[in-house]
């Protein structure tokens, strides 16, 4: 199969060529999947499916267009490809759209990411399901009289891609995944129906917890929403779970692109250099870790991947930015997209945290919410525990945090040493003093 997508990307290349290009790169990509879906012990949903499509990128007397197809007959594709070239000649000039420089494709690493498991075809129906009936059983189990539905579910995906382009460029990955996830609605006080769930994902399938360990753990979580209620507002210490630690972060991902950067939507554009949190916080962008989710020897425009400082100890290092927008800005090209994302895990427990603490939340979970990428500002629901003395003392809801990004980082103090390992944001449970939380 390799060879096949290798030749094809080699022929789509020649034909746009043939057809007027000044330059091309090709992306073919291929994947099955079996997606399998269990509700009341029998199964709900069962997806199988395999695709294969290619996108080509034509750069034209100065214009520029993408353009993809899943037809790829070779009458079909030479069709395509000729109209592509043609449209494109059609399109606005925008001489800053080229391929990047070669030498940027230079240095690239020759390693074994381990992210395709050799057993993977030796993956039965039967397994499957056994899989997912166990997830959904010991959710149930678990929940016992408090369950009002349990859905749980399985999937697992074999892909490959090759990336070429015609000034030297050629790249080929090969991966497998895998998750497990169950969620569980439970019986409340009156008319309240919390919910929770739990899911893991993985490239190597002995990577998973046990089937049994996912579902008990998405009924734990549900549980332990039972009897929640506000607070009133209050400045206090929080602690925010590593599994949802990212969705805070992404309010700094999403402003560190230079795409943000230069079309003036990032309150960190001007930061490069200084202190955007405190010294506790250190973020690591790795393409390297071994069966990491975001792992990768290359990256979209086959720009060599390296691993990067973004933030240290509070201090902005680095931005995201492609070989494009590089130029718009006169920078030199880093990436265009996160790989694998690490915050350095500290030394002690949640639960030894929180004994010093004395009094906080540990934020669990997070409801809707919005981050404004010019000025930092954010607002975001929260749901979790409050804690005193260092013990869990009842379950929080309907209770919400805003704060700008800017402020809310240098008052991070404390890593915990529980890095989440289900995630390209590979972060740990962080601590931070002095946060209004909004509740009654």
């Amino acid at each position: 199969m390799k060879q096949e997508l290798y030749d094809l990307a080699d022929k789509a290349i020649k034909i746009a060529k043939a057809a007027g290009a000044d330059d091309c790169r090709v992306s073919i990509n291929g994947e099955r999947f079996v997606e399998i879906s269990y509700r009341d012990r029998r199964p709900e949903g069962i997806k199988e499916a395999t695709s294969r499509g290619l996108q080509v990128e034509i750069f034209v007397n100065n214009r520029y267009s993408l353009q993809a197809t899943s037809d790829l007959r070779p009458q079909a594709l030479k069709s395509f490809i000729e109209k592509a070239v043609a449209s494109t000649r059609l399109l606005e000039e925008d001489p800053l759209r080229t391929l990047p420089d070669p030498k940027y494709y230079q240095g690239r690493k020759t390693l074994d990411l381990k992210q395709y498991d050799p057993d993977y075809k030796k993956l039965t129906p039967e397994s499957r399901h056994s899989f997912v009936g166990a997830i959904e059983e010991s959710c149930l189990a678990k929940g016992g009289d408090k369950v009002i539905s349990v859905s749980a579910s399985g999937y697992d995906s074999y892909s490959e891609q090759v990336l070429m382009a015609s000034n030297g460029f050629d790249g080929y990955v090969e991966y497998t995944a895998f998750y497990g996830a169950a969620e569980m609605t439970a019986k409340d006080e009156g008319d309240r129906r919390p919910a929770d769930y739990y899911v893991a994902i993985a490239m190597i399938r002995q990577d998973l917890p046990r089937p049994e360990e996912i579902g008990a753990e998405a009924a734990s979580r549900t549980l332990s929403l039972l009897g929640a209620k506000k607070i009133k507002t209050e400045t206090l210490p929080i602690i925010i779970e590593n599994r949802v630690v990212g969705q805070v972060t992404s309010g700094l991902l999403q402003t560190m692109s230079g795409r943000s950067i230069q079309q003036k939507q990032s309150f960190l554009a001007d930061k490069k250099g200084q202190k955007v949190g405190s010294e506790k916080l250190t973020l690591i962008d790795d393409p390297f870790i071994p069966g990491g989710l975001g792992s990768r020897t290359f990256d979209d425009q086959g720009i060599a991947a390296k691993k990067m400082v973004m933030i240290e100890a509070g201090v902005l290092r680095e931005f995201y930015v492609d070989w494009y927008y590089g130029r718009k800005l006169g920078w030199e090209p880093t990436t265009g997209s996160p790989s694998n994302l690490v915050i350095p895990a500290g030394k002690r427990s949640v639960k030894e945290i929180m004994k010093d603490l004395g009094r906080g939340i540990f934020v669990t979970g997070f409801i809707g919410g919005n981050s404004n990428s010019t000025t930092g500002d954010f607002s975001i629901g929260i749901i979790g525990q409050f804690f005193e003395k260092g013990e869990i003392v009842h379950p929080v809801s309907e209770m919400n945090i805003a704060d700008n990004h800017l402020k809310f980082w240098p008052r991070l103090v404390e890593a915990a040493n529980d890095p989440y390992p289900y995630s390209q944001m590979r972060f740990p449970s962080l601590v931070f003093s002095d946060v209004v939380v909004s509740g009654l």
